[in-house]
């Protein structure tokens, strides 16, 4: 069950810091690629607290993207490929999901619908297109720095000239908490 959501969170969106993004063929000047680490909480209603840590490689042209999950030792977990019409998750074990977008291969791979599309836009410290953002905080230069989209309340700190070095990401369920923070270690 937490692997299942520390894919969730990485598809939402994604960590070792040894990881290089492999550029993405044919990449566009809108090429953009992000490394660093994540660490995942789940806190049930029932006390019950479940915890996962790893690394994350983006890479992204601006039309598909490849993020690679590794665990604590450097080991790719799973990687997640997308580009308009298409997704698709391949974990370490050879077992491969598929699906039309982000969001519905997270709804398959987790039993829930998840906006998971957002983390690509937040990387670059900007705001989704789709949900609407509301209480949309934001910095002395116009970046976004706290927000709610797609039922995440998001914090975006440290930024560099590519986004936010750091993003805390929150999701209230029922019965649970999430929450997702994000340290990016390399642009």
């Amino acid at each position: 069950m937490l692997l299942r959501w520390a894919l969730m969170a990485m598809l939402a969106a994604v960590l070792a810091a040894c990881t290089t993004p492999k550029p993405i063929e044919g990449a566009s000047a809108d090429a953009f690629s992000r490394i660093g680490r994540f660490a995942l909480t789940v806190n049930e209603e029932s006390g019950k607290q479940n915890a996962v840590q790893g690394g994350f490689s983006w890479s992204d042209d601006g039309r598909r993207y490849v993020l690679d999950l590794t665990n604590p030792l450097g080991s790719t977990e799973a990687r997640v490929e997308g580009r308009p019409g298409a997704a698709s998750l391949t974990k370490a074990d050879g077992t491969r999901l598929v699906a039309d977008n982000p969001d519905a291969l997270a709804g398959e791979a987790l039993g829930s619908s998840v906006p998971v599309s957002g983390l690509r836009d937040w990387l670059r410290g900007k705001l989704a297109p789709q949900p609407e953002a509301t209480e949309v905080t934001s910095d002395d230069l116009g970046r976004p720095v706290a927000f709610e989209q797609g039922g995440w309340r998001a914090r975006l700190s440290r930024y560099d000239a590519l986004g936010p070095q750091l993003l805390v990401l929150e999701r209230q369920e029922p019965g649970r908490r999430i929450l997702l923070r994000l340290v990016v270690n390399q642009p």
